[in-house]
């Protein structure tokens, strides 16, 4: 079998490591984080343009390296071609090896900021799209002087209360990391926005088994040629349903 594998970057050491020990040959694409800027909406219409172009005669099934993501999924089409993806809300349930793991930490400990190697190493760099479009990361000064005063002031208390609701930042570590320099910036972080650290061990379970094509329906959404993703708003995160497009 022959996979076509369409990642978000955030993932790129985990899907990399994932399909280097692959039993099947996997194409992979890799698409800007920035790509979640665009809300639900714009995501889906990117996403499915992508999907549309895999050549069905080369490969048995398009992998999604993907969560629901902000419901970047939902109404994605399977239209020659079988999508696959994982049953999850967000790319940390994916790097902590499952959806209930990330609920149980969840529960446990709210207010939590989460830092993983492609956030550290990616996001950064790609917060320029969404700053130029909304604002957002833009100092005080920069949002007056575009916006004027009030609004300017109104702006970056809006942008900036998500600092109010995080206390903690908890660095997740698959292992893959090359040496302590990405724990060393979480920690540096947390320390600069004066909240608590802790160090989470992620688990590449599931990154390898979307790709190795052990897709347990419990974790794994397949949907078939004529049907297109949903957002189910339960436990399973997604299902299928027919494309009626």
């Amino acid at each position: 079998m022959r996979f076509k594998l369409i990642g978000c970057e955030v993932l790129y050491r985990e899907l990399c490591d994932a399909v280097s020990k692959a039993p099947h040959a996997v194409d992979v694409e890799f698409l800007s984080k920035g790509l979640h800027d665009r809300g639900g909406a714009g995501m889906r219409a990117e996403l499915q343009e992508r999907i549309d172009a895999v050549d069905a005669s080369t490969y048995s099934a398009v992998l999604l390296g993907y969560a629901l993501c902000g419901n970047g999924l939902d109404g994605l089409a399977a239209r020659s071609i079988p999508l696959v993806a994982p049953r999850a809300h967000d790319c940390i349930a994916l790097l902590l090896g499952s959806r209930r793991r990330y609920q149980e930490y969840f529960d446990a400990h709210p207010g939590v900021y989460y830092r993983s190697t492609g956030w550290l190493e990616r996001g950064k760099t790609l917060e320029q799209p969404v700053q130029l479009r909304t604002g957002v990361g833009y100092g005080l000064e920069e949002l007056v002087r575009k916006y004027g005063e009030e609004n300017g002031r109104y702006l970056f208390d809006e942008f900036n209360r998500y600092q109010q609701a995080y206390t903690q930042l908890t660095y997740i570590e698959t292992g893959l990391e090359p040496d302590d320099s990405f724990e060393r910036e979480a920690r540096r972080e947390a320390r600069e926005r004066g909240w608590s650290f802790e160090r989470l061990s992620g688990s590449l379970r599931l990154f390898r088994a979307l790709v190795a094509g052990e897709w347990n329906p419990d974790e794994f959404l397949v949907v078939e040629p004529g049907w297109r993703i949903a957002a189910s708003h339960d436990d399973a995160i997604i299902r299928a349903e027919r494309d009626v497009a």
